[in-house]
């Protein structure tokens, strides 16, 4: 769902609130802290767009970090872009179609835009090369994953999510239309946004995430994902800040009882942005799961 940041990370912090043929653009390279290596910009056309990503690392282990609603790789993965073991793992962090730098295309919320992002990202990576691949999924970053892991099995190896819900209850929809209207949100939140974005654009795309994520409400069940939930094999960890204001506790148990084999891990102090705050717990963490 919502992103939040830090760095332009800072960002969100306390909200409630077939194919073209692959060819890779490289648009920037920067320097990275850890180990020495480089992050590259690129674009990639996968599925009729081109799709915008950040890689970092040297490690035979890729990983792909989803990011949250309006998110993109550079706004809501700073501190595991940066920190992430680059040795251990090449980390790739993508802007999905319509977000940060992939655009266009405008994002749209079609019914099933949770299995677009899956496929997309999963073409992306086969793009890149990479024979498997293991996702850090935030938010809506987190239902993509838990859609791509139960859809293409055999091509992901571990899964790491958090602030995700597999299915939408009144409770949420109350969440949801407390965002609606991003006038209402603080100078300090909107602003970077509005660069990013522009103001017409930000406004209007929040507008149908919110429409897009409630019509899930109108679906037997509420359901987004939660009938996928058992055909996910793959090695699954479950983190959940338990001041998360925006996703209640018992979506985490929800997926972690249907999640074959999953494992829960709580953070008393966590919320949304849990892996921005915390940053050096959950990296930590994630590369222990993963390594």
């Amino acid at each position: 769902m919502t992103a939040a940041l830090g760095g332009r990370g800072a960002l969100r912090r306390g909200l409630l609130l077939a194919a073209l043929k692959p060819r890779i653009h490289v648009v920037r390279a920067g320097p990275a802290a850890a180990l020495g290596t480089s992050v590259t910009s690129a674009k990639v056309a996968v599925n009729g767009v081109h799709l915008h990503y950040q890689q970092t690392g040297e490690g035979e282990h890729a990983v792909l970090l989803l990011p949250g609603m309006l998110g993109s790789g550079e706004t809501d993965f700073g501190p595991q872009i940066k920190n992430l073991n680059k040795k251990l793992f090449t980390v790739v962090a993508w802007d999905p179609r319509g977000y940060g730098h992939s655009r266009p295309p405008d994002r749209d919320f079609p019914v099933d835009f949770f299995e677009r992002d899956a496929k997309d990202a999963v073409d992306l990576m086969k793009a890149l090369k990479f024979k498997k691949v293991s996702l850090l999924g935030w938010s809506d970053g987190g239902i993509t994953a838990l859609t791509a892991a139960a859809k293409y099995p055999s091509y992901i190896h571990k899964m790491v999510i958090w602030g995700a819900n597999a299915y939408v209850t009144d409770e949420d929809e109350v969440i949801y239309q407390g965002i609606r209207d991003v006038s209402k949100w603080s100078a300090r939140t909107r602003k970077p946004l509005e660069a990013l974005y522009g103001c017409d654009y930000f406004a209007k795309t929040c507008e149908k995430w919110v429409d897009g994520i409630n019509q899930f409400k109108h679906l037997p069940d509420g359901n987004i994902c939660r009938h996928l939930l058992p055909l996910v094999q793959c090695p699954t960890l479950i983190v959940h800040g338990e001041k998360d204001p925006l996703v209640p506790r018992f979506h985490a148990d929800f997926i972690h009882k249907h999640v074959r084999g999953s494992r829960l891990h709580l953070m008393p102090e966590g919320k949304h942005n849990l892996h921005l705050r915390f940053a050096n717990e959950f990296n930590k963490l994630a590369e222990d799961f993963l390594h």
